[in-house]
């Protein structure tokens, strides 16, 4: 592993606010470089896509919950909906040990590199399932103190599907770039959904701006 991704790394978390220790960089440069190399034969990022650009939209876009998470204190239980490489599940769970993960990702290319990932890094948090969340609405209801998906961007998709797992005090983390999205938040179906809280960001080497918003049901 190039001692320069441990750098940008370490250099892009600081920028958002966010300390990583020496193990946890440790541990995402070594899924950085999985994920570089398995890109290369399976769909997982675009295969031409430049490391520094890995980092910063792929890696460090997952970060940025990190502060949001840890400041909910107690036991925390993050579902992520349609977790592709891992983003930004599996990130977080490389840097927040102490927290459980449950990654969903229905196609099976991907789902074998998210299972390598956690053998490889010895992830004792991390559980994935290979599935959509749907066959385990019932099941699942009240299961997770967080729900957030990047696959499934935009509110008007997302919170009517995971709306069946959703207790009151459950925590919908949104991952969007335009704070437009949030407009008519209230009347979406099986709502109404009520912003807690909304955070801005700029990614350190990019420049493009990201939008966090808690959402609860009720």
């Amino acid at each position: 592993m190039a001692e320069d991704s441990r750098q940008l790394l370490a250099e892009g978390a600081r920028a958002l606010g966010i300390g990583l220790g020496a193990a946890a960089v440790d541990r995402l440069a070594l899924y950085l470089a999985e994920l570089m190399k398995w890109s290369r034969r399976v769909n997982l990022i675009a295969r031409d896509t430049p490391e520094l650009q890995a980092i910063d939209t792929h890696f460090l876009d997952a970060l940025t919950l990190v502060p949001l998470l840890e400041e909910g204190g107690g036991a925390l239980h993050l579902l992520d909906v349609g977790t592709g490489a891992g983003f930004p599940g599996l990130v977080l769970a490389c840097v927040l040990p102490a927290a459980r993960f449950t990654l969903v990702e229905p196609r099976q290319k991907r789902v074998s590199f998210l299972r390598h990932i956690v053998r490889t890094l010895d992830l004792d948090n991390v559980e994935v399932v290979a599935d959509r969340i749907e066959p385990h609405a019932v099941a699942w209801h009240g299961r997770f103190t967080h729900l957030t998906s990047r696959a499934v961007a935009e509110p008007a998709a997302f919170l009517p599907l995971i709306r069946p797992l959703a207790a009151p005090a459950t925590e919908v983390i949104l991952m969007l770039a335009r704070p437009e999205a949030l407009v008519g938040l209230e009347h979406l179906p099986a709502g109404p959904w009520r912003l807690a809280i909304s955070r801005e960001f700029v990614l350190p080497f990019s420049g493009a701006p990201r939008l966090l918003a808690v959402v609860r049901c009720g």
